[in-house]
């Protein structure tokens, strides 16, 4: 399966840039901060595809940066920013996970790396923890961003479902909410089937997750405007 990774990076930042476009015509920085996460999702796949072609510590770094630590993380965050409407929590939210992500950077960019032991025939995400060295703050790190992201991320699309379910209106928000939430798993899941030795689930779960959340995009921002849903999921705050 190693031209999943090609897929998933092309439909990711295809996704990136109608988020980016969306932000531009309407504001929000939830939008913008979804901009970012997808950015990093994206990074994470094409450094899959670079390392099935051939090694570089580099990109190897980047890959787990992205994908392992970053990505959920920041797309959690954007949802913060469209539920918690009142007051300075978001913000200051924020700018913890942006000091956090400082970290994780310096972390990663440092941590030594066994070059000669990667095997370019292999998935990165079946042999990264032969190359690369991580300490007890990087793993504790990922742990704690990934919890972050996930909770945030996919709690928040459900919540946000939840909302237009209860008040019985724009059913394609609530469908488009539902969709989110299952593509935010969809990746979490194949890290549960990368413990388990089956290494090629993780590309192609990437790849559904990515789909998934860009359909759920497009059907939660179809037809009625931004403002319905940002009143709408205000009113309960």
């Amino acid at each position: 399966m190693t031209y999943i990774p090609y897929l998933s990076t092309v439909i990711t930042f295809a996704f990136v840039i109608a988020v980016y476009s969306r932000y531009r015509q309407r504001g929000g920085i939830h939008l913008l901060l979804w901009a970012v996460g997808l950015f990093f999702y994206g990074l994470g796949t094409l450094s899959e595809v670079i390392l099935s072609l051939t090694f570089n510590t580099f990109v190897l770094k980047i890959w787990y940066l992205t994908g392992a630590m970053l990505t959920a993380a920041w797309l959690g965050m954007g949802s913060v920013h469209l539920l918690v409407r009142k007051g300075n929590t978001a913000q200051i939210i924020t700018w913890v996970l942006a000091a956090v992500s400082a970290l994780a950077f310096i972390l990663i960019l440092s941590a030594p790396a066994n070059a000669a032991a990667y095997d370019v025939a292999r998935p990165a995400s079946e042999q990264y923890k032969d190359i690369l060295t991580r300490n007890g703050l990087t793993i504790l790190l990922t742990i704690l961003l990934n919890i972050y992201g996930t909770i945030t991320l996919v709690g928040g699309a459900i919540y946000s479902a939840f909302l237009f379910w209860r008040k019985k209106i724009l059913a394609s928000r609530m469908f488009g909410n539902i969709l989110i939430a299952a593509g935010a798993l969809s990746p979490a899941m194949g890290g549960t089937f990368l413990k388990a030795g089956i290494t090629d689930m993780l590309y192609l779960s990437e790849f559904i997750g990515a789909v998934l959340m860009y359909i759920g995009f497009i059907q939660a921002t179809a037809g009625s405007t931004e403002t319905v849903t940002l009143e709408t999921t205000s009113s309960a705050n």
